[in-house]
């Protein structure tokens, strides 16, 4: 989009924050990823991604054993992953979502235990990154959203807010 930007990771206490729907709580934690660092007088954007699946969302998994059993449980299967963006700019903000389907490989235990060992899966949602054309099979929707930026509607917002024109 041919902007400069700068990656400032949020403190922001995520903990309390919870919802039903993994949309909204996309949404939601986005949302107070941006209001930490509103002050700064920058156009902020905070994100967040989590991966459901069964009515389960999934964040990162934090330990190797959390990560294979995620992984279990999505092998051979479709998922939802899901980003929430809040953009704040000028005393305005937007907050959106995008939903992307991923559908994993069957992988074996061995597969499983050999990606969570070479990859280092712990600080990604569903403890995957699909960059790395190991797991997915194949997806539906945008790329960038399971990547955990959706590029294209993000594009929109910026040029609604003004801050692709320098006017925010």
């Amino acid at each position: 989009m041919g902007l400069t930007f700068e990656v400032v990771p949020s403190d922001a206490d995520e903990s309390a924050i919870t919802a039903k729907s993994p949309a909204r709580l996309t949404r939601l934690l986005s949302r107070l990823k941006a209001e930490s660092a509103v002050g700064s007088g920058a156009t902020v954007i905070g994100a967040d991604t989590v991966v459901a699946l069964g009515g389960r969302i999934y964040g990162k998994p934090h330990t190797e054993e959390r990560a294979i059993e995620m992984l279990s449980e999505m092998q051979g299967r479709w998922h939802s992953v899901y980003t929430g963006v809040t953009v704040a700019c000028g005393g305005r903000s937007v907050t959106f979502s995008v939903r992307s389907r991923v559908k994993f490989k069957p992988l074996t235990d061995g597969e499983i235990l050999s990606y969570v060992k070479q990859t280092n899966p712990l600080d990604k949602a569903g403890a995957y990154g699909i960059q790395d054309g190991r797991v997915v099979e194949k997806y539906r929707g945008s790329y960038s959203n399971i990547v955990g930026l959706p590029k294209e509607k993000l594009a929109k917002v910026l040029a609604r807010l003004g801050v692709i024109n320098g006017n925010c």
